[in-house]
């Protein structure tokens, strides 16, 4: 079996809390919905988790580099992703909350052309690049073989997940926007659960060898 039970597990439940915390791309797949209609949120929101895709690819290639040329760069890679998560999580912790669902652009476009525009949006962000390479190797078991393919499969397994929640924040939008304003401490505490995340998942990435 190319991941573990609890491997999956492990990853899936961290995947899910980071992707339903506040962001640039949950935002966006709500304003987008709450403006446009659900159609449209849904396209967007499925274009954005699609963009993983990408960042699968170029971790799954890095990753499988780094073990097979130096066990050191690897564990480097690691502690850096560490600190990087850390920094993360200590960024949401200290926010002040108040997740605004904002307006899309008034210019009508296709669901084609808004999926599109989802895929092309995550696909060149550096962040999202630098978070997959942080975030993945922490759960890859280099013992079990087959790195490359493991990175690949928990890669595909965010991108799944990601897509089923920006495809109901999209459906969903007008009522999960409405809900929003009335609760602004809501997106407070989420990014509180998300910071406490990060900063888990960057310690123990680091003290993990």
């Amino acid at each position: 079996m190319l991941l573990t039970s609890a491997q999956l597990l492990g990853f899936l439940l961290a995947a899910l809390l980071i992707t339903a915390s506040p962001g640039p791309d949950n935002l966006m797949v709500l304003g987008m919905g709450v403006s446009k209609g659900r159609r449209h949120g849904m396209a967007f929101g499925l274009g954005c988790a699609l963009g993983c895709l990408s960042h699968t690819v170029l971790a799954a290639i890095g990753v499988s580099a780094l073990i097979a040329a130096s066990p050191v760069a690897f564990t480097a890679l690691k502690v850096a992703g560490g600190l990087y998560l850390i920094w993360l999580g200590i960024k949401a912790l200290r926010s002040s909350g108040g997740a605004q669902v904002g307006d899309a652009s008034k210019v009508e476009d296709s669901l084609t052309r808004l999926f599109f525009k989802g895929v092309f949006a995550n696909a060149i962000n550096p962040k999202v690049v630098l978070f997959f390479l942080s975030f993945l190797p922490q759960f890859v078991i280099p013992a079990n073989g087959h790195v490359a393919a493991q990175t690949a499969a928990l890669g595909v397994v965010f991108t799944l997940q990601a897509a089923v929640l920006f495809g109901l924040l999209g459906y969903f939008a007008g009522a999960i926007g409405q809900w929003l304003q009335r609760k602004p401490r809501a997106g407070l505490w989420l990014d509180r659960v998300a910071g406490a995340v990060f900063v888990a998942l960057g310690l123990r990435l680091i003290v993990a060898r």
